[in-house]
C-alpha cells in the first residue's frame, strides 16, 4: 500500500493557491475540472518532493473546490497537514512577513502551527530535530487555536 494524497476542501481557489503556492511554497502538479461533478481538483506537492517537473516522489495535497456554495465546518475539513521544513524559524518569519498568523510559534525550535484560509491547521516540523531555542520565538505566545 502507498499513501497518495490528503484532500482538503477549499472555498476560494485563488485565495487557497495564493496561500499554498505563493506563501507556503507548494507547486501545482495537475488540475482536473469536472463539469458533470461540478468540482475542481488541484494537486500540489512540496518543492523537494518534485523532480524534473511533474514527476512526484511523495504524497500530494489535493485541494477540492466544489463549485456550488457550501460552508465547511469541523469534520468537513481535515485535522491537520504536516510538512517537514529545512529552517522552521526562517519559514515562520517568511510566512509572518506575508501576513500569515503563526498560531503556535516554534518556541522549542521544532514545531509550529499555522492555518490555511479555510481554517485547516498545518503543522511545520523542523527537519533533523529541534533547532536551539531563540527569540522572538521562545517567548512568543500562541494566537488562536490549531
Amino acid at each position: 500500500m502507498r499513501y497518495l494524497h490528503t484532500m482538503v476542501r477549499v472555498r476560494d481557489v485563488d485565495e487557497s493557491l495564493d496561500f499554498y503556492c505563493n506563501k507556503l511554497g507548494l507547486v501545482e502538479i495537475r488540475r482536473i475540472d469536472s463539469e458533470a461533478g461540478r468540482f475542481t481538483l488541484i494537486f500540489l506537492a512540496a518543492t523537494e518532493d518534485t523532480e524534473a517537473g511533474e514527476k512526484v516522489s511523495a504524497p500530494l495535497l489535493e485541494l477540492t473546490h466544489n463549485w456550488d456554495t457550501e460552508e465547511y465546518e469541523g469534520g468537513r475539513n481535515f485535522g491537520h497537514l504536516a510538512f517537514e521544513v529545512e529552517d522552521i524559524y526562517g519559514l515562520c518569519q517568511s510566512l509572518m512577513d506575508k501576513g500569515v498568523t503563526i498560531n503556535r510559534p516554534p518556541r522549542d525550535g521544532r514545531m509550529a502551527f499555522i492555518r490555511s484560509p479555510d481554517g485547516v491547521p498545518i503543522e511545520l516540523l523542523q527537519r533533523d530535530g529541534a533547532l536551539p531555542s531563540q527569540e522572538p520565538w521562545a517567548s512568543m505566545e500562541n494566537t488562536g487555536s490549531w
